[in-house]
């Protein structure tokens, strides 16, 4: 055995495996492997000594519980911050893969947990992967969301490998494949239970099988060759649905690179505007990387409750919000007692979250066990038990002081107590506790599944404890937790609220709704105001306007469809008319008044940087975490306040 600071090399010996050699990476002073420098000289060294003494097989493994390998090292990334420095840093990578996808005895990568960027380019450069069946398992290549490209050969191969669409799909929106999907994609060549992936490694590594590049259907191999041109053509069409050019250059020029240039971002002439130095001096590039850190930031809060691991979670109120909730802390695996005035009012919430788990697990069985982890539960039973309850009715303050009344009085002593209040002051709700330390405000957006920031409310009477414990649940059950003071609206909604409203008065001065959308779109938000307005519910708009806005004549038209019962998506009919769920444009032939997204954008800008003179967040990087994350707000930008410190304005 060769030990290395971060590697160890082991070679099997007198059995049937003999001359099997294990490459384990073991990143010191890391609770994740990430591939800086010293790993990689490191790897260097390994295929050194396996060039002298070859092996019959080598297999990758991680020694980590984390998972395989998290990705490249992103503070060595950040450091490179000079075209020069980012040619070496990528040369290393594209170089060593290179060497290791050409060794002449068979090489396999054995991926349990997370395998991330240069982790999966790692694996792809191997002749097998195995995917251990685990909900862990992740492969992707996520470089596209820090506004670079997979520059050590996951270009060249992944097309190879899966075919260019699936790769391309891939490649340009960061996703994560699971372990059953990779074997279903060509991505892994197996996919195994943990109990049998080493000796399934070592019969894999030996068995002569030929490489998956080499079993790909013939369409697929012209679709990587002669067909190239028509790939990348669809390729670049679906990418301008979503981003434009100016905004989000790395997409474009994963696109370039492998259509024209083998793959090799080290190919591209340094003038192309999609070479490496274009996307290193590109100011999205230093953003989407600010931005990956103050996501960073945000999974760290709750870590001081760690030893908080909430096993059931209740939840009073089955309408969209309260069995959203719970659909996705069963979906997290905790067990979920819902409650609502009966049965039948429970039920919607139920088929829901039944179809909700069928598309997201995508496995009937899982799907089952998910739904048989959320419970019914009209007569509150649920409360006795339960490690954090969750109060999500209607806004009525005497309705939620009764609830928790009530509450209080069942419960375990050590349960926290959650309102997910959007317009109530936390300090009203408790003002008829016993105990008001208990409750703290646990605020979710909608729709739950695809909102990734929760707001964990402090109220006057809030322990730091209990505020800590709800961190650590957001976080338990996959999402951001974002401490803010109770105040009206909070951060999220308290920024929106002027943005929505600056709009519904551009529509009183005659701006067509679909042309304030598009002026908005192209900013680089995900969905216009008018249409966000009409998917939060026109009265909710009318409501959040006297409230967080101070408006004392409201816009007009907003009021005028609210008098009329027209209340947007939910109602079928708002500034939009809404079809199955989707609202439909009318193009109304105008172009947008010089300056519309600046002045539509001005009012939250102002809303951030009042809150965070407030102190309702921590600092300006928390405003800009919670926005970019609560909001959607363009992350090219770096988030409200980056923006203004660029000249934003």
């Amino acid at each position: 055995m060769s030990n290395f600071k971060h590697w160890r090399l082991e070679r099997e010996a007198g059995s049937e495996n003999a001359g099997v050699a294990w490459a384990v990476l073991d990143t010191a002073d890391s609770s994740t492997n990430t591939l800086g420098a010293d790993v990689m000289a490191e790897l260097g060294m390994i295929l050194d000594e396996c060039e002298k003494n070859p092996p019959r097989g080598l297999i990758f493994k991680s020694a980590k519980e984390a998972g395989f390998i998290a990705g490249a090292n992103i503070e060595e990334f950040v450091a490179s911050d000079t075209p020069e420095k980012a040619r070496a840093l990528v040369k290393r990578g594209w170089d060593l893969y290179n060497r290791l996808a050409a060794v002449n005895y068979p090489t396999l990568a054995l991926v349990r947990g997370h395998c991330m960027g240069g982790g999966t380019e790692l694996a792809l450069a191997c002749r097998y992967r195995i995917a251990v069946d685990e909900p862990g398992t992740r492969f992707a290549l996520p470089e596209v969301m820090l506004g670079i490209v997979p520059g050590w050969g996951g270009m060249l191969r992944l097309p190879q490998i899966v075919g260019p669409a699936a790769a391309m799909d891939m490649m340009l929106t960061g996703k994560n494949i699971d372990a059953k999907r990779a074997k279903k994609m060509g991505l892994a060549d197996a996919c195994v239970p943990p109990r049998v992936m080493e000796n399934a490694a070592r019969m894999m590594v030996l068995s002569g099988r030929p490489m998956r590049q080499i079993q790909l259907p013939f369409m697929q191999k012209l679709m990587n060759g002669p067909l190239k041109g028509f790939v990348a053509s669809g390729a670049r069409k679906q990418v301008a649905k979503r981003a434009r050019q100016e905004h989000y250059p790395a997409p474009y020029a994963i696109i370039d690179q492998w259509q024209n240039h083998g793959g090799s971002t080290l190919a591209v002439p340094a003038s192309a505007p999609t070479s490496l130095d274009a996307l290193v001096t590109h100011p999205t590039t230093r953003n989407l990387i600010r931005v990956f850190f103050l996501q960073d930031r945000l999974k760290g809060f709750g870590k001081e409750a760690s030893a908080f691991a909430p096993r059931h979670v209740h939840v009073v109120g089955a309408g969209v919000m309260g069995g959203d909730i719970a659909a996705w802390c069963a979906l997290r695996g905790m067990t979920v007692t819902l409650q609502d005035q009966s049965v039948e009012r429970i039920a919607p919430a139920v088929g829901r979250a039944a179809k909700f788990f069928e598309r997201k697990l995508r496995d009937r069985k899982l799907a089952r066990f998910a739904l048989d982890r959320l419970i019914a539960d009209p007569r509150g039973d649920g409360v006795r038990q339960a490690d954090v309850i969750i109060e999500a009715i209607f806004e009525n303050l005497d309705a939620k002081q009764a609830l928790f009344a009530d509450i209080e009085a069942r419960a375990r002593p050590d349960a926290l107590f959650a309102s997910n209040t959007s317009s109530l002051k936390l300090a009203d709700i408790a003002a008829k506790f016993k105990n008001p330390s208990r409750l703290v405000g646990i605020h979710f957006f909608n729709p739950v599944a695809m909102m990734p920031l929760v707001e964990v409310v402090a109220g006057e009477s809030t322990s730091p404890e209990a505020a800590q414990k709800a961190a650590a649940f957001v976080r338990g059950i996959d999402k951001l937790p974002l401490p803010v003071k109770d105040a009206p609206g909070f951060l999220v909604n308290a920024v929106l609220a002027p943005y929505m409203h600056e709009a519904m008065r551009c529509i009183d001065e005659g701006i067509a709704p679909d042309t304030i959308d598009a002026a908005m779109l192209a900013f680089g938000m995900p969905v216009g105001p008018i249409e966000l307005a009409d998917t939060v519910g026109l009265d909710v708009a009318v409501a959040a306007g006297r409230q967080l806005v101070g408006e004392s004549a409201p816009p007009r038209k907003l009021v005028a469809l609210v008098d009329a019962g027209h209340l947007g998506k939910k109602s079928g009919k708002g500034f939009y008319t809404w079809v199955d769920g989707k609202a439909q444009r009318v193009d109304a032939g105008g172009t947008a008044p010089q300056g519309l997204a600046q002045r539509l954008i001005e009012p939250l800008l102002d809303a951030t940087q009042r809150l965070v003179a407030a102190g309702i967040v921590a600092d300006a990087e928390l405003a800009d975490a919670g926005v970019i994350f609560g909001t959607g707000f363009a992350p090219y930008t770096g988030g409200p306040m980056n923006y203004l410190q660029n000249g934003g304005r």
